[in-house]
């Protein structure tokens, strides 16, 4: 699906609905052997830059999902991957109601298992009660647990080492390798982000620029 769209030479938005949701976004923007046709969705209004407790509430508001879209102006035919591995808040699925009314196809890059056993009454839930899982073409489940964190150290109640950043980069990442991948087999060559640092990056990179100025809203 993400290939045919490169193919075409047609953005592919991603957006992070949520506080550390955005870092997947950001994970295959702009990124060194990244995909350069990704746009991502960077809100301000659920980055923690903003303010941690401000993210939360922002997230938790219903309606504000299909103000980002409306804001980028994400039309039928184009392509969205969405993160958010608990894939319960109104954010989220405001964004993914959103793209269904416009005639984006969705992918949907979540926990299956957390969101499924997530109580319908818990406060971080859209009024709907709908998950993220149920209303994507598309689902990547990155099999994150409810709770987030995983390591257990005696004497302490709670549990650390939240995985859900690193499952859902590793699963982007894989399905951006895996795009190129079917791209190349085609005879095609995507263009491809190198690293600024790297010796010649600048040079490699500046030839594709003019290509995306202006499409890419975050460029």
């Amino acid at each position: 699906m993400v290939a045919n769209h490169v193919k075409q030479d047609k953005i592919v938005y991603a957006y992070g609905p949520g506080g550390h949701s955005n870092l997947g976004s950001q994970e295959i923007f702009f990124r060194a052997g990244g995909l350069m046709h990704v746009s991502a969705i960077l809100d301000e209004g659920t980055l923690l830059s903003g303010g941690a407790l401000r993210s939360m509430a922002v997230e938790r508001t219903p309606g504000y999902g299909r103000i980002v879209l409306e804001d980028y102006n994400l039309q039928a035919g184009d392509l969205l991957i969405i993160i958010n591995a608990y894939g319960i808040n109104s954010a989220v699925i405001d964004s993914a109601l959103e793209a269904r009314k416009r005639g984006v196809t969705t992918i949907g890059v979540t926990s299956v298992g957390h969101a499924s056993q997530t109580p319908a009454e818990h406060p971080a839930r859209h009024p709907s009660k709908q998950n993220l899982h149920d209303l994507v073409d598309i689902v990547l489940d990155c099999k994150v647990g409810v709770g987030d964190a995983v390591l257990e150290i005696d004497g302490l109640e709670q549990r650390v080492g939240a995985m859900s950043t690193f499952a859902n980069a590793f699963l982007l990442n894989a399905l951006v390798a895996e795009t190129v991948h079917l791209i190349a087999a085609d005879g095609v060559q995507p263009p491809i982000w190198m690293s600024g640092n790297a010796t010649g990056g600048d040079e490699w990179n500046k030839q594709f620029i003019d290509r995306f100025k202006g499409r890419i809203k975050k460029l």
